[in-house]
């Protein structure tokens, strides 16, 4: 009897979590596929389904640069299946037995992928997050407020590593990666990482003063220390998401009620960006439908801010041509709920167009490239200012002893200056005068254009709606209807 009466623990098999990899094979399979197209290579990838694993493996292949010229993406009982036609970017298939190699190692490894792995040919190297101190900031923007940003480290007698930075409807969002200017280590005393995060919070929140009467700016905040895993690019989509960047006078808000192919012929189509959400009630799923300009990331951009919006994405198609790109996404919150109210619509929209618009960037860029030294950031970025341009984005990086900077500029009212720089002469005395200020420099000036569609006859007309409805039947016994 007393053996009756012992209070057992279920059992569980160890191997039990290893069952799924023993039943499918490896929990993420790559293929790579050069014979099937003429002018493209497709990478097929089958996947266990984890949430997020389609994040990382579109991160995988953006951070490559490769363009996605279409995708598939399919759920079914648990399983993920992922087809990408890509092109290197020059437009080329894939060739390079190391990229192919590079692919399938960092998507077959996604989860497990270390910062310090980094694609052999033009990609950016990172080293482990570890060694350096992270610095993220957000809130209200005003013109030459990076370059305040950047003499403020300066002073503070700190490396700046690597540094991006965002802005969009009024709104600034940076990440930075420093180290002592004297060790080449990361900072760990707190009394002085306290006094960087006070003296950048002086300037932070002059920023947020300037712009009082206009709005207030929420999520605005300031962060200096160790360096998360999350990599830059989706951290400044999270941040500017966090300052509500998406409200904004210069975010056009468009019903979610809208088809996004009912546009007037007079409307210039090529700059307008469209999201739409309707019901797909007898599947329980919310569609999202994206029409938009082509650019390089544009589907990192949006399957990332519906990720942290705590959605997933079961079903998606996408396809570009022209310049034009259309998206198609059949979605759930994280709950297993739809998205019913005209106010989550709405809410999700507005969202979605500022992932799209905030990295959008037409007009003036400038490469800079020289030997790295203590304030060398604070010195162009003041010399730019005092020609009247501001910084609207910056990737900022070191490689090796050079310091490579990329810089998206306006003036300081916020406007174009493609005329300052379409005369070569007033091209070249710029030049001039920013080498003659900071020595020896390499520096280019280009005009940046994102690519507009040829006619609106070329875009592409598919819905992933229409083919998953016609394969329902086939599919209901896989489906498990979610009850909202």
């Amino acid at each position: 009897m007393s053996t009756m009466n012992k209070v057992c623990s279920p059992y569980f098999d160890p191997e039990f979590d290893e069952l799924p990899e023993r039943i499918f094979g490896p929990t993420c399979r790559v293929c790579i596929d050069n014979e099937s197209l003429e002018d493209c290579t497709l990478v097929k990838v089958n996947s266990i389904n984890k949430q997020g694993i389609l994040l990382e493996v579109v991160k995988v292949l953006t951070d490559m640069n490769l363009t996605i010229s279409k995708s598939y993406i399919s759920s079914d009982a648990g399983w993920f299946m992922f087809v990408f036609h890509v092109r290197d970017e020059h437009g080329n298939k894939l060739t390079d037995q190391r990229v192919i190699n590079y692919i399938q190692q960092a998507i077959g490894t996604t989860r497990e992928i270390p910062n310090s792995l980094t694609y052999v040919n033009n990609v950016i190297e990172s080293e482990p997050a570890s060694e350096h101190t992270a610095i993220e900031m957000s809130g209200a923007d005003r013109p030459g407020l990076f370059s305040e940003i950047s003499a403020a480290l300066a002073d503070l007698q700190v490396n700046i590593v690597e540094a991006h930075a965002w802005t969009h409807n009024e709104r600034l969002a940076c990440v930075a990666y420093i180290t002592d200017q004297s060790t080449d280590s990361r900072i760990e005393d707190p009394h002085r990482l306290a006094k960087i995060e006070n003296h950048l919070a002086t300037v932070l929140g002059a920023a947020n003063i300037s712009r009082a009467n206009h709005q207030e700016v929420k999520g605005a905040d300031l962060h200096v220390g160790e360096a998360t895993t999350t990599c830059a690019e989706r951290r400044l989509h999270q941040l500017m998401l966090s300052v509500e960047d998406f409200e904004g006078p210069s975010a056009p808000t468009t019903s979610s009620s809208e088809t996004p192919l009912g546009l007037d012929e007079d409307d210039d189509e090529g700059s307008k960006t469209i999201v739409s959400i309707e019901s797909c009630n007898e599947r329980g799923y919310s569609i999202v439908s994206i029409e938009c300009k082509d650019r390089l990331r544009l589907m990192f951009d949006v399957v990332c801010t519906i990720t942290d919006m705590q959605y997933l994405i079961f079903h998606g198609s996408t396809a570009s041509h022209g310049g034009y790109a259309m998206q198609e996404y059949f979605i759930r919150h994280i709950d297993g709920c739809t998205v019913n109210s005209e106010g989550e619509k709405e809410h999700v929209v507005k969202c979605l167009e500022a992932a799209i618009e905030r990295r959008v960037c037409e007009g003036v860029r400038l490469e800079l490239c020289a030997n790295n030294r203590l304030g060398l950031l604070s010195d162009i970025t003041r010399v730019l200012r005092e020609n009247g341009l501001a910084v609207v984005r910056a990737d900022v990086e070191t490689q090796g002893e050079k310091a490579v900077n990329a810089f998206y500029v306006k003036d300081l009212s916020g406007n174009d200056v493609d005329t300052e720089f379409t005369e070569p002469k007033k091209k070249e005395k710029f030049i001039e005068s920013v080498k003659k200020e900071m020595g020896p420099i390499d520096l280019a000036v280009k005009k940046e254009i994102t690519s507009s569609p040829s006619s609106p006859d070329h875009r592409p007309r598919f819905s992933v709606a229409d083919m998953v409805k016609s394969h329902v039947d086939r599919l209901s016994n896989n489906f498990i209807p979610i009850k909202n």
